[in-house]
């Protein structure tokens, strides 16, 4: 389908607008007003330049509190609509969005708002425009879309019909399968917007907090299939309020704002992408570190061992039972994005990478430019919105490369510490990576939410608001069905230098206890809790005295759903990554939620130079 976006949804000149909206792919726009009024291009020049880019423009609004109202009041509406009309001539516009009253000197009279607007509707044909007519959720007297689709029934003009909007529609909990009793042809206008699911003023929650679709809680597929079997057949349009948009880059918003329209349009059955190719575990996390001694010392004291050497390049893969990581020494560990050693990418086991790759490339994802020599192994990566690479593997299968061929073995005496993978001499007992944590940049994580889910089809849990001792920061895991790849987006309570908070690696374990004491007695440190957390958590899980001892002593938290429990504990920070071991009985499927207030305030004692790691 026609697919368009309102300059609202993006930050910048309306110039500027217009060439992301194209560049991303889209086939017209609604011109947002205020976009106008402030541009220095006159309406013909705005009309040249979406002409020249290839763009329409679809619609023009918003045309404010115009019906039911007494007869002063009306002349002076028709004198606005007559030069927003004269307007849309220049523009070469033909659709103008009105808005259901919001004031005061609008009367509860339908009848009155159908005269009136089949009045204007008569000005607007004259000129060669129609008129879309929309009930805001917070109108005067017309709130809902049902009762503005009444109002255009009894107006009865053709150049009147009316606007459907996702947002007015489902935060106030309208039952969309009404549409379908819309005629299609009097279906002039389709407006999307998601949010996440607050309770707050309407209008608030309307101005600040729309996203994309995919990336709130709105059921946006559905109301989109109950619009085209009423024989809807104009655009989907996306009409976002939100205030990290109207600053982030406008460019990567309007990709963003395509892709949430091609997941859309594939999960209401209008088109067909490729398939997602679901990742089933971590082939490996990739840490760059100029200097690797503080970490070289901190994997071995997790117990990894160095097991190979890449053949043409600075890196290292270490590993331990089925966790695998890749220790990186190249250039551009001193960037602005991360110093490090810092957690730079994550490789991803999947059943078919070349199907994968093409799944990310049709939804617009970055597709990383790889340099390798003729004997390196073909792997393909994607970048994630906060500049993770993502690897697409197949590890150890006879039908395709593995990742692994790249690496050398190393001899028995340069492997470090540790004798081998496994749980032999140098283990610890960690199995594999259970999860990454991935801090967003502020203006990145709604893209992160849509991204993850769209391009690799994780299932994306509720996002979470977590206390930090400097604010609140948002929380949201995806994961696969089996619950064997797990990764949790976060990001920063304030914009600026704490964007730069460490991202962690969580390795599972089948026995904390003996993992950590391991761990601590080869020397690596272990971020210490307060007493006061275990006196509470005695208090409020019943554990035994001596549980309670061991859990104190070690620094392990604890946590229970009703499917299992959960137990986890911190390594110190080298830079900026951290190790999590977790140990997760009877299918716990939570990350220790309730205990993040207390990680994250041991690690800012930790860093203002607190009690030393046990």
């Amino acid at each position: 389908m026609r697919k368009s976006i309102a300059t609202v949804s993006l930050s910048g000149s309306l110039s500027e607008k217009l060439g992301a909206v194209a560049a991303a792919g889209f086939d017209g726009v609604e011109i947002f007003e205020n976009d106008l009024l402030a541009s220095p291009l006159s309406p013909e020049e705005v009309r040249k330049r979406a002409d020249d880019l290839g763009l329409g423009i679809d619609l023009y609004q918003p045309f404010r509190d115009f019906e039911a109202v007494p007869e002063d009041v009306l002349r002076g509406n028709l004198r606005r609509a007559e030069q927003k009309f004269a307007v849309m001539e220049r523009l070469g516009a033909n659709m103008m969005l009105v808005c259901s009253s919001v004031s005061p000197a609008s009367v509860d009279d339908d009848e009155l708002a159908a005269d009136q607007l089949r009045l204007l509707a008569r000005r607007a044909e004259a000129h060669g425009i129609r008129l879309a007519y929309e009930a805001l959720a917070w109108g005067r007297h017309v709130s809902t879309y049902d009762h503005a689709w009444r109002i255009v029934e009894r107006a009865d003009h053709p150049a009147l019909g009316t606007c459907l909007d996702s947002f007015h529609i489902l935060s106030r909990g309208s039952d969309p399968r009404g549409i379908e009793r819309i005629p299609g042809e009097k279906i002039f206008f389709l407006q999307l917007a998601d949010a996440p699911r607050m309770a707050m003023d309407v209008l608030q929650w309307s101005r600040h907090y729309r996203c994309f679709p995919g990336q709130g809680g709105f059921d946006i597929a559905g109301l989109v299939e109950a619009t085209l079997r009423a024989g809807y057949t104009g655009p989907l349009s996306l009409e976002i309020f939100n205030d990290v948009f109207r600053q982030a880059d406008a460019s990567r918003t309007a990709v963003d704002a395509m892709r949430s329209l091609l997941t859309l349009e594939e999960a209401a059955g209008l088109a067909s992408p490729p398939a997602p190719v679901v990742p089933s575990a971590f082939a490996f996390a990739e840490l760059a570190a100029a200097d690797t001694e503080p970490l070289r010392a901190l994997l071995g004291a997790l117990g990894f061992a160095r097991t190979g050497r890449h053949g043409g390049k600075p890196v290292e893969l270490w590993e331990q039972g089925e966790a695998r990581l890749v220790v990186n020494t190249a250039g551009g560990v001193g960037t602005s994005r991360r110093e490090g050693p810092a957690l730079t990418a994550l490789g991803l086991e999947t059943p078919d990478p070349g199907a994968a790759t093409r799944r990310a490339e049709s939804l617009l994802a970055p597709v990383i430019p790889r340099r390798r020599t003729a004997d390196d192994v073909p792997l393909e990566a994607v970048e994630a919105p906060d500049g993770t690479e993502l690897f697409f593997c197949r590890t150890g299968h006879a039908d395709h490369p593995s990742w692994t061929d790249d690496f050398a073995p190393v001899p028995r005496e340069d492997a470090g510490t540790g004798a081998g993978p496994g749980q032999g001499q140098g283990g610890t007992g960690v199995t594999r990576i259970d999860h990454a944590a991935l801090t967003q940049p502020w203006h990145r994580f709604d893209e992160a939410s849509l991204f993850y889910p769209s391009v690799l089809g994780l299932q994306p849990n509720e996002s979470l608001d977590l206390a930090d001792p400097y604010g609140l920061f948002r929380s949201r895991a995806v994961a696969n069905d089996e619950g064997t790849l797990r990764i949790a987006l976060n990001v920063a309570p304030v914009p600026g230098e704490r964007e730069t908070r460490p991202q962690h690696i969580a390795l599972a374990t089948d026995d904390i206890v003996a993992t950590a004491r391991r761990v601590r007695e080869r020397g690596g440190g272990l971020l210490p809790i307060p007493d006061n957390y275990y006196d509470d958590l005695g208090a409020r899980h019943g554990l035994a005295d001596d549980t309670l001892a061991t859990l104190r002593e070690l620094g392990i938290l604890y946590d229970r759903d009703e499917y299992g429990e959960f137990h986890h504990c911190y390594t110190v920070t080298v830079g900026q990554v951290f190790f999590e071991l977790v140990q997760r009985t009877g299918g716990y499927r939570g990350y220790g939620a309730p205990n993040a207030t207390i990680r994250l305030a041991a690690q800012h004692t930790a860093e203002l130079g607190g009690r030393p790691a046990r």
